[in-house]
């Protein structure tokens, strides 16, 4: 699936004339910051494409996830000037159009076709129906695993598992005399790291952050289950020093083939299945996230996308960044480049319908965990929130980075799941009481 695509000559006409979208203005030189993701890193070896269309210049501020977070998040709510476009999701992009923090995109030429942005990712990006941020690429999260490794172990996996099969084919195909383990998962403290993982896993076990009155429930049965399954799971099945790997480390773990399966970011699948750059590319298959006979799936919705912050100087230039980089055109060109394996997924409902992209083995896995994400109603229980590994409120980032501090610790075996969930449900309800709830 690798193999290079031509451009017909009908579609570098398009092409060509779809430079029209950006208007002749002066020259920028605009400062992006961004996460440290493979998509992003091909970006910028491909924006001197923009630079040719549009004469604007760019600088990249490229930083892992975590960092980035805060990085942005504090210069945006300090008014601090630093960037032209940032890299957010869908936790920051309505609270901080709420705030007055972002310049709307209302204004995008037609040619950019904002109706074809994935109705999931464009509500997830809006704010009383007002788009605030384009996706840079969307997400669900689902399973990849070694097909070898299954066969190996006398399994066939369904392709919507349960937690339960998960959990057993993960135990057979630990080999740790031979570094191979089982399943590797999130375990680095952050509340888009370990514990977007966690919340969404809580979902299909029963738990929620709280109850429809605001009331944390770390303290309920259904937390206690969820944590002491992913910790036991890990302690048989998983990598060592796994409370230090977020996305990047498992994914550089699953490439050298010590992963048996791997729940994480539907994006990776081409980087899984890339031959360039992972060992086992030919050995992998897909499967929807885990469920625990509940009724909901352990998996998430997120995109990265790209928002202008108000009170830059340059938005004129921006928002031709903007379009340039989530454009119909941008996937052709790295189409054209990369293959079609390797263009930025989730975003458009027309890569899904393009015969060439359909081919690919987890284009329609990825586009079914998206589907099946529901951030309205998230939970088995009722809840007054949305998100589906995030709680939209604007406490939550602080609350659950700290509360990923602690599962980290107990997966580090500095603590027990009891002793983790007792201080998560203190300091979530000392927060939420301070923040007037």
């Amino acid at each position: 699936m690798q193999a290079k695509w031509s451009l017909c000559a009908s579609s570098a006409i398009a092409i060509a004339a779809a430079t029209t979208i950006y208007s002749i203005s002066h020259a920028e030189t605009i400062t992006i910051a961004t996460v440290n993701n493979g998509d992003m890193i091909r970006m910028q070896g491909l924006t001197d494409d923009f630079t040719a269309k549009t004469g604007h210049e760019v600088e990249w501020v490229t930083l892992e996830e975590n960092v980035l977070r805060q990085r942005v998040t504090t210069d945006i709510s300090t008014k601090g000037g630093a960037f032209d476009i940032m890299t957010i999701g869908m936790y920051e992009t309505p609270i901080w159009a709420k705030n007055g923090w972002l310049i709307s995109l209302d204004d995008l030429p037609a040619e950019y076709d904002v109706d074809d942005i994935l109705p999931a990712m464009r509500g997830g990006l809006s704010y009383e129906g007002t788009l605030y941020a384009a996706p840079f690429y969307g997400e669900s999260s689902m399973i990849m695993y070694r097909t070898d490794l299954m066969e190996k172990a006398g399994l066939s996996m369904p392709d919507a598992p349960s937690w339960d099969f998960v959990a057993d084919a993960a135990r057979k195909m630990t080999d740790k005399d031979n570094e191979i383990y089982g399943v590797c998962l999130r375990g680095k403290a952050g509340w888009g790291e370990n514990m977007a993982f966690l919340t969404a896993t809580s979902n299909a076990f029963g738990a929620r952050w709280f109850d429809e009155n605001w009331k944390p429930q770390f303290d309920t049965p259904a937390w206690k289950e969820t944590l002491t399954f992913y910790l036991d799971l890990m302690g048989d099945a998983g990598p060592p020093g796994a409370s230090t790997n977020g996305f990047n480390e498992n994914l550089s773990l699953f490439q050298q083939g010590k992963c048996g399966m791997w729940i994480d970011a539907t994006v990776a699948a081409s980087f899984v299945t890339n031959p360039n750059d992972s060992t086992v590319a030919d050995k992998v298959g897909f499967a929807l996230a885990p469920d625990a006979g509940k009724g909901k799936r352990g998996n998430w919705l997120w995109a990265w996308a790209l928002a202008i912050p108000a009170g830059t100087q340059k938005e004129a230039a921006a928002k031709e960044f903007i379009q340039w980089a989530t454009s119909k055109d941008y996937l052709d060109l790295v189409a054209s480049k990369e293959g079609w394996a390797n263009v930025p997924p989730g975003s458009r409902t027309s890569l899904y319908e393009n015969p060439e992209y359909a081919k690919i083995p987890f284009a329609k896995p990825t586009l079914d965990s998206i589907n099946s994400a529901d951030p309205t109603n998230p939970t088995v229980d009722p809840v007054p929130y949305i998100g589906v590994q995030f709680v939209a409120i604007p406490e939550f980032a602080g609350i659950a980075t700290e509360v990923g501090q602690e599962f980290s610790a107990a997966l580090a075996g500095q603590q027990t799941a009891e002793e983790a969930l007792a201080k998560a449900q203190a300091l979530t309800a000392d927060a939420m009481e301070a923040a007037g709830y």
